[in-house]
Formats: structure tokens, C-alpha cells, sequence
């Protein structure tokens, strides 16, 4: 039975503004009721593609009007909705999962804090956090990498700036790249252990692990289809410094600092002990 506290809700006017909805990445059951109120209140919705966003409207019985915005919308059209979020409830909608992951809406919302406007989020589903749970890699300490560029070096230098970030990496990508993207992590990162995770909540939802390198030998005949998140875990556990690789480091350090400085930063980057290398340092520099 209908409460009087939800009948209110459902006939009261949306402040003006800006809403930025979470839709779902695959089964429309997803969408969150709140989330589906705002699409049936707004004054207009913002979509990244208005033949995807017209099925989601009409399984939220929403008939407001849309207006294209993405990646290559002009200046003028994020100023006018902008001006028009002064008077009007504004809805950020994309193609799936949370507006600004790797989707339009990041200009939108930063020229619209500007002008002071008010903003509000509907969390809900993310492929990247999705996937994130069903790899049963490590969830303490993450990073979204969004999509690796398809030029080599590009790729590459991305690569080398995470490589030792001991934290579980996150990336999108398509069927017909990710066995040469999968390779090239193997290349850049180490053989690590991942999960390509795709299709997911839809009926051919599917999580695959294994190393990197062998993930890319199962995908390299058979681009697999549909949406495709990455999922890398961080690197092993570095091997313990020898007394050489001490003594190499002292050595280096002494040269730009005194003693006691270099047994300490020669401590802190090895995880040795201060004293003890001190007193090392001092049988080296004779």
C-alpha cells in the first residue's frame, strides 16, 4: 500500500539542478527505484546515446524529454544545460553503469559546480567495481585504469608508471584488442595473476582467471564479445635485500650523503635496519 510520504514524493517537483543516475551495466532490474524516480521527474535527461537511454526511460515509465550528450558535445550545449539547471532538474544519463567512468560527464559537472549549481549523485551499478568482486583478486587497495591506449609506446609508458603501485589494477576493454593488451600487461607488469570479467549481469555473464600471459593465449583466436573489464592483481612480494645489495646502496648513498642520512634512506627504501646499517656503512667507509 501506497504510503502518504511516497505519494509526496512522487508528485513533488525536483529541485533544479543536476542529478547524475547510475543505470544498469546489463539486467534493467538493476536500476535503482530512486534512480528511476528521478528519470520519471526531470524536466529533461541528458544521454549518451538516446536509442540505448529510450529503453531504460521506457522500463522506468518515464516519457521526459532527451537530449544527446557526450564525449564530442560542443561547449554551447554543456552551457546551456548548464543554464537551464538554474530552473530545471537536469538528469546525466549513460549508455551504462555510472556517468563519468569512462563516460561522458566530467566537463558537465565541473563548469556546473562552478556556477554553483546543485549537484547530487544516484550511486548504483559500476562495471569496474562489479568485476572488481568477482575476480577474488585483493579489493584493499585498487586503481581504475580505464581504457590502455592502442598505440604501443602510449601503452607501455602507462604500464611502467603503475608497475610497482602494490594495489589491484582495473581496466576496460574490447574483444578485439584484449588479447594484445593482456599481452602487453604481461610485458609491462609481470606475469600476474587477473580476471577478464564481461557481460556482466546480462545472460552470458562470465569471469575467467588465470596469469596474464595465459589469459592472452586463450583470447588470442577468440575475441570474446561484449563489454570486458581486466582485472590485475598487484605484484608479488619484492625479495628480501641481500647483504650485497645493502652494501651497493650504502655505497651509492655515502657518495651524495653523510653517513647517518645514508643508513637512513638506505633503511627506509630496503626495509633494513638503521642501526645496523650505520654500523655497516662506517666498515665500508674505512
Amino acid at each position: 500500500m501506497e504510503t502518504a510520504f511516497e505519494s509526496d514524493r512522487e508528485d513533488s517537483r525536483l529541485a533544479p539542478g543536476l542529478y547524475i543516475v547510475a543505470g544498469p551495466i546489463g539486467n534493467l532490474g538493476d536500476l535503482t527505484p530512486r534512480a528511476a524516480e528521478i528519470l520519471r521527474k526531470a524536466d529533461v535527461v541528458a544521454v549518451e546515446d538516446t536509442r540505448v537511454s529510450a529503453k531504460l526511460l521506457r522500463a522506468a515509465g518515464s516519457d521526459r524529454p532527451m537530449v544527446p550528450y557526450h564525449d564530442h558535445s560542443n561547449d554551447s550545449l554543456r552551457l546551456r544545460l548548464i543554464e537551464r539547471m538554474a530552473g530545471e532538474a537536469i538528469a546525466l544519463l549513460s549508455d551504462a553503469g555510472t556517468p563519468l567512468i569512462s563516460d561522458p560527464g566530467y566537463k558537465l559537472v565541473r563548469d556546473a559546480r562552478a556556477a554553483e549549481r546543485y549537484i547530487t549523485s544516484l550511486p548504483g551499478p559500476s562495471a569496474a567495481i562489479a568485476a572488481l568482486t568477482l575476480s577474488g583478486l585483493p579489493t584493499d587497495r585498487f586503481l581504475f585504469m580505464g581504457f590502455l591506449s592502442s598505440k604501443a609506446k602510449a601503452r607501455g609508458d602507462t604500464l611502467a608508471e603503475v608497475a610497482a603501485l602494490r594495489a589491484t589494477l582495473i581496466f576496460y576493454e574490447s574483444g578485439p584488442r584484449l588479447s594484445a593488451s593482456l599481452a602487453a600487461m604481461a610485458e609491462g607488469l609481470g606475469d600476474r595473476d587477473a580476471a577478464v570479467v564481461r557481460e556482466i549481469s546480462k545472460t552470458f555473464e562470465e569471469t575467467v582467471t588465470g596469469t596474464l600471459s595465459e589469459l592472452s593465449a586463450r583470447y588470442a583466436d577468440a575475441p570474446p564479445r561484449g563489454e570486458i573489464v581486466v582485472i590485475v592483481g598487484p605484484p608479488g612480494e619484492a625479495p628480501a635485500a641481500t647483504q650485497d645489495d645493502a652494501d651497493a646502496a650504502l655505497l651509492e648513498a655515502m657518495t651524495r650523503l653523510p653517513v647517518s642520512k645514508a643508513a637512513g634512506e638506505v633503511a627506509k627504501a630496503l626495509g633494513l635496519d638503521r642501526r645496523e646499517l650505520y654500523a655497516r656503512a662506517m666498515v665500508l667507509k674505512g
